[in-house]
């Protein structure tokens, strides 16, 4: 599998294309923005893209669905839990004001829940569900590599002063549904926040209070 990151948006979002190394199928994570150079990216690799897949309903993860779903034909997938997000005006007018860019997503084609498995090529995405940054946030497991939204970055975790998050329920669903993967696991964040780009589970159990039980 190659994994491509892009840093896009002006809330340093992590962007990723995988891709099977056979079938030239793959996947999109969180477009969100700078489509160009993900499309110029997708047309000079020869890429078929199957699914766009968000680790959940924030504006700076989603602004690209609607250009990259019609660019491509790809079907957006999205937890059940965060499409009533969709349609909430006075969470959009928040998001304005703590200057997220706010986006006309559109509702996904395919919802899902905890142990899914979204397949391309001979690759294969499993869903883990982490709520506590907002309801239907999850991780998506691939390989020895966790893509883990803003449910856990390098060294902290997501903001927990938007609309539904819970302090608690984070805590949990890392403790519950993350610390037992492989310790060598890839830590692969949906934003640049860290001293680096990527970790592991065992340095992020180590350092990490929100996931090392340090609090």
């Amino acid at each position: 599998m190659i994994i491509k990151p892009f840093l896009v948006g002006h809330m340093s979002v992590f962007c990723y294309v995988l891709s099977c190394d056979d079938t030239n199928e793959a996947v999109i994570i969180d477009p969100g923005g700078n489509t160009e150079e993900i499309l110029h990216y997708i047309s000079a690799k020869s890429l078929h893209i199957r699914y766009i897949v968000n680790t959940h309903n924030h504006p700076d993860h989603t602004v690209g669905n609607r250009e990259m779903r019609g660019a491509t034909g790809a079907k957006i997938v999205m937890h059940e839990l965060d499409v009533h997000l969709l349609d909430d005006p006075e969470r959009l007018k928040l998001f304005a004001r703590i200057n997220f860019p706010v986006s006309d997503t559109p509702p996904p084609d395919l919802q899902v829940r905890h142990g899914a498995v979204i397949p391309f090529g001979k690759e294969k995405i499993t869903i883990i569900h982490t709520p506590g940054h907002s309801p239907g946030g999850i991780c998506l497991h691939c390989g020895n590599n966790l893509f883990t939204g803003d449910s856990l970055f390098v060294g902290a975790a997501g903001r927990l002063d938007l609309p539904e998050a819970d302090f608690n329920v984070l805590l949990s669903s890392l403790e519950k549904n993350i610390a037992p993967l492989p310790p060598e696991t890839v830590i692969r964040p949906g934003h640049d926040y860290g001293d680096t780009p990527t970790s592991t589970l065992e340095r992020e159990k180590k350092e990490n209070p929100f996931i090392g039980g340090q609090w």
